[in-house]
């Protein structure tokens, strides 16, 4: 076996008086540095899930709010899309109207010039076979005399 000298009794107090330094004087600051470093790394691991939890509701807030920005671009080109179909058909609508209107308006104007036409068409008929018939007559035919038979004659033509 081993012999328990001076020595060797000598540097066993020394090392626990050593011991006894570390874990009086060495250990407890060390410990505390080493808590402390923990405490902060713990700290630091919470904060980045707190970020990383914050940047997924920002992502998904921002996706919504995208999200409904197109939906409102969408709502708005149907409307600019339904308005400007509806201003074109109510174009068409009056276009045909004014169309129509200005047909209506060329027909009486015909309707107008065809009864002027026909009238003076008559009148002159009417001064020729006066002319005519006092030519074959020989004498002179007064229309205010003869108003009747002109009138017969005029409806005839």
């Amino acid at each position: 076996m081993m012999e328990l000298n001076a020595t060797f009794i000598g540097q066993i107090i020394a090392f626990l008086i050593l011991l006894w330094v570390f874990w009086k004087y060495i250990a407890p600051p060390l410990s505390a540095a080493i808590d402390e470093r923990q405490k902060k790394i713990a700290e630091g691991i919470s904060a980045a899930d707190r970020g990383q939890k914050s940047l997924d509701e920002a992502k998904s807030r921002a996706e919504e709010v995208i999200r409904e920005a197109r939906d409102r671009a969408n709502q708005i080109i149907d409307q600019a899309s339904k308005r400007s179909n509806e201003i074109v058909d109510a174009a068409k609508q009056s276009a045909l109207s004014e169309g129509d209107r200005l047909i209506a308006a060329a027909k009486q104007q015909i309707e107008l010039e065809t009864s002027k036409a026909r009238e003076a068409l008559r009148r002159e008929v009417a001064d020729l076979t006066v002319r005519s018939a006092a030519k074959v007559l020989g004498r002179e035919i007064d229309p205010a005399k003869h108003a009747d038979i002109l009138g017969k004659l005029a409806t005839e033509i």
